[in-house]
């Protein structure tokens, strides 16, 4: 069997796989988010190690005593700063903390060459940028670190006191030389780090280190080998086999991810597209974010006073009112693709007398696919996306599936386990490391359960609705208000 960790960040999700890559065995321990001033996102390392223990403790302990290695996923770009004790410095800074966009120029500035390096524009979102804010604003802390690493490395600190990294994960930092897999010189200097800040690159199906005695022991388990894992969306592809050239998948989590694979890697930064290594070694990816995506309809539920995010889109899907001239767009924590805003925030759009939680539930849905059309629409793989698998919470629900067939204009497959996540692709990883077993194998799709082909109907309305969606943010994009500090 084997163990696959995921650090997220609305929670830390523990799987349990056995040697057919069938889930048998899940739990997941709540985290919360920090936002003390605006733009800020932020989370206390030591929650995370608390919920990981949490979430495995949780596992039938015959289970866990059957583990033969352990893969980690984790939210992507998170700045955890270590100083000489191997204890944080400060909160994580997180993928969706907007605050260092300044610090994106200035990072241009001084390395002119920084988009043909990483193959990637400098977003708030990533880690670089993040650790020039720190030195700007935070000159105390910035004098004592010794390492950065992102969130599922450092849990794999605690686990097995192994300064290493992997290169999904790491191509998000803007510190890598995406095309060669290895850390850039040039782009370290530009943030005043070196090599020796950064963790050891592995890729994501290379061991990594040992489970330490004592946490094996602790969890009832014995002292199995940790493998590299991924980030996040590399990590969830290979849980639905998205590892060919073509291959898609939409993630429906706290934020919205658009991932298509390919064998070469093609950056094109100038759209906002993140050009990655994918979690399996040779291979590349390309991929659309939006910052808040299932997290729009969480909000929505509580604006409207309804039970839940199921209970919403329930109501949305009984009114059945795609016809509804409501717009939202899902900006609540800014956007990346293709707009690159942490200014931008969430607008409801033509409300009526007779605007109720389901014609509001409606026009989140809506927006939400709405954003994912615009993500698709400047990857440079886009036509070669015969059909996109889901995955995520939100990949749950047929009716959204078929608002998100109708934005995108493609069939939506629905797999068996899709739901999980990126932790079930992190118990792959871990099997292809521990067995050296054929990834495509090991990373197969797997079974189909449904398809929800786009109706024409509903793409002719979602058109209609997808020039108004636009002209709204070209509209109000200099009325957002700016963080001057």
């Amino acid at each position: 069997m084997f163990l696959g960790i995921d650090i997220g960040t609305s929670s830390v999700k523990a799987v349990i796989t056995n040697e057919d890559g069938d889930v048998i065995d899940q739990a997941t321990a709540p985290l919360m988010v920090s936002r003390p001033k605006d733009l800020w996102s932020e989370q206390n390392p030591d929650d995370w190690w608390k919920a990981t223990n949490k979430a495995v403790l949780d596992i039938s302990p015959d289970r866990r005593a059957k583990v033969e290695g352990i893969g980690l996923s984790g939210q992507m770009h998170g700045a955890t700063l270590i100083g000489d004790d191997d204890r944080p410095l400060r909160p994580a800074i997180l993928w969706n903390d907007g605050r260092s966009f300044a610090q994106c120029a200035e990072l241009e500035e001084i390395e002119p060459r920084s988009r043909e390096i990483t193959g990637n524009l400098a977003m708030p979102g990533f880690t670089a940028p993040k650790i020039l804010w720190v030195r700007e604003h935070e000159p105390e802390i910035a004098t004592k670190i010794r390492k950065v690493l992102l969130p599922k490395d450092y849990i794999r600190l605690l686990l097995t006191g192994t300064y290493a990294g992997e290169m999904s994960d790491a191509a998000g930092t803007l510190w890598l030389d995406v095309a060669n897999r290895k850390w850039s010189n040039e782009m370290l200097t530009a943030t005043g780090l070196d090599e020796d800040a950064m963790p050891e690159l592995f890729e994501g199906s290379e061991v990594t280190g040992m489970l330490k005695p004592e946490i094996a022991s602790s969890w009832g388990m014995p002292s199995v080998p940790v493998a590299g894992g991924g980030g996040d969306n590399a990590a969830g592809a290979v849980g639905v086999g998205v590892i060919s050239p073509g291959d898609a998948f939409l993630s429906l989590g706290t934020s919205g991810v658009l991932f298509v694979a390919g064998k070469e890697f093609v950056p094109n930064p100038e759209k906002g597209v993140h050009a990655f290594c994918h979690a399996l070694p040779e291979k590349w990816h390309e991929m659309t974010v939006m910052l808040s995506a299932a997290s729009c309809v969480d909000w929505a539920a509580r604006l409207t006073g309804t039970n839940g995010a199921g209970e919403l889109i329930a109501a949305a899907e009984k009114a059945g009112r795609l016809d509804h001239p409501s717009v939202f767009l899902p900006y609540l924590s800014g956007e990346r693709t293709p707009h690159n805003d942490p200014y931008a925030r969430g607008v409801l759009f033509g409300l009526d007398h007779d605007s109720g939680a389901a014609e509001i539930g409606q026009a989140v849905l809506e927006g939400v696919a709405m954003a994912f059309a615009e993500g698709l629409s400047v990857l440079g793989e886009a036509d070669h996306v015969r059909e996109i698998t889901v995955i995520g919470g939100g990949s749950r629900s047929n009716y959204w599936g078929r608002i998100l067939a109708a934005a995108l204009n493609r069939p939506l497959v629905y797999r068996r386990d899709s739901e999980v996540g990126p932790a079930y692709g992190a118990a792959k990883l871990a099997q292809i490391a521990v067995t050296g077993g054929d990834p495509s194998q090991i990373a197969a799709p797997p079974p189909v359960l449904d398809i929800v082909e786009p109706q024409a109907s509903d793409v002719a309305l979602m058109a209609e609705k997808q020039e108004r969606f636009a002209a709204i943010y070209k509209n109000l994009k200099e009325l957002f208000p700016k963080e001057t500090d």
